[in-house]
């Protein structure tokens, strides 16, 4: 299945049906009077979230959607026939923005939810509705109102828990595959992942909750470098962000001057999610040795200045990961608990994801801008991936999602 988190398209509502002019022509019956009827309405355009659709590919080629125009009314008052609405169904997670006006829609949180975004046009009125005493054989009718139209931005957001962030080949996919039934590509080369890939972590029968690896980041991604700028908006929704590091890389970088980077990238992209919690994972101790682990794990704390949480895994071969587990679920359920119990808590976490995704979409959106404008000038910059996203498929990739019942 090929991934795509964003789609243009057009909807336009269905014309209302016209009014009809008609009068009762019946033997015997003399100055029958009128007797047409109303249109029927046009068709209007819904949205509706289904937890069976992972990505937005139907909308990449086909891109606009016409609902029907109500039929018109007939004679003996017989009203026209109202048009079917037309309902577009994506993914748990989609976001529906205004292109004219960058205005939110809709934000389907909830499989099933369903919101309409172009209502149809009403149906005339047939000559039946302009009857009087004064005037007993009218020849007034209304036409149908037109339906609404709208040029419309879809962005899906993943839904997760819990975030993933590094380097490239820090071992967060590694850690993904341990933890849940997902199985994204591993390879010790980096960039393997080109796409968000979802887990669902079962820290018991009963209790779990759903981790996202996005691409790795580099240090410029923030202007666009690399791949994980442009997925970083999938981690709007999370509660929690794991901060994977490689305490023993192979190209012998220095672990501090990586987290920094990415804590950097992070502030650069949006000040929200810099603000979100992060715990530190010290990932691939199986690559030290036992004696100098502590040494070096203690050294990073210390130069990292790091004060929140910190867990010392081995993602390879599952050592503290249990552990790992256990913590985020515990946090987790707390925040759950918060978040309902503790009205003004609640208000400032919404109010930090709206802004985290309002940053989000603006600074992925003003990349795109000028990648666009570069390649107009016939400029080629240098790691730029935004590539013009409207038209070109380079970017669709396979995508594995896998939800363990």
């Amino acid at each position: 299945m090929k991934f795509v988190d964003e789609a243009f398209i057009e909807i336009h509502a269905g014309k209302g049906g016209d009014g009809c002019m008609s009068f009762r022509r019946e033997k015997y019956i003399e100055y029958g009077g009128p007797n047409g009827g109303d249109g029927g309405s046009g068709g209007s355009v819904f949205v509706e979230a289904d937890s069976n659709i992972n990505t937005l590919i139907d909308y990449r080629y086909d891109r606009i959607f016409r609902a029907h125009t109500g039929d018109a009314g007939k004679s003996r008052q017989a009203s026209g026939k109202s048009s079917e609405d037309v309902v577009l169904r994506v993914p748990v997670g989609t976001t529906v923005i205004d292109v004219d006006t960058e205005e939110v829609l809709a934000d389907m949180t909830r499989d099933g939810e369903s919101i309409m975004l172009a209502r149809g046009g009403r149906g005339g009125l047939g000559n039946t509705h302009f009857k009087s005493s004064t005037n007993r054989s009218p020849r007034q009718t209304t036409k149908g109102t037109p339906g609404e139209s709208r040029a419309l931005r879809l962005e899906l957001k993943v839904l997760a828990d819990v975030g993933l962030l590094g380097m490239p080949n820090a071992g967060k996919s590694t850690l993904i595959r341990t933890v849940s039934s997902a199985k994204p590509k591993v390879a010790d080369y980096p960039f393997t992942t080109l796409v968000p890939n979802l887990g669902v972590v079962k820290a018991d029968r009963y209790r779990s909750f759903v981790m996202a690896d996005i691409p790795g980041l580099i240090e410029g991604a923030a202007e666009g470098a690399g791949l994980g700028v442009r997925f970083l908006k999938h981690l709007a929704r999370t509660r929690l962000l794991l901060h994977v590091l490689d305490v023993a890389p192979l190209d012998e970088s220095d672990p501090v001057a990586s987290a920094v980077a990415i804590a950097g990238e992070l502030e650069k992209f949006s000040s929200a999610l810099s603000e979100q919690e992060r715990w530190l994972v010290l990932n691939k101790l199986d690559l030290v040795l036992d004696e100098e682990r502590d040494e070096i794990c203690q050294d990073i704390v210390e130069r990292l200045q790091w004060t929140g949480p910190v867990f010392i895994i081995s993602a390879a071969t599952g050592d503290g990961c249990q552990d790992l587990v256990f913590a985020l679920m515990n946090a987790i359920e707390e925040r759950r608990l918060r978040e309902q119990e503790d009205e003004a808590y609640g208000e400032q976490q919404q109010e930090l994801r709206s802004r985290l995704e309002k940053e989000a979409r603006e600074k992925v959106q003003a990349l795109k801008e000028q990648s666009r404008k570069n390649r107009e000038a016939g400029k080629t910059v240098e790691g730029d991936d935004f590539g013009d996203d409207e038209f070109d498929d380079d970017d669709d990739h396979d995508m594995d999602i896998i939800y363990e019942q």
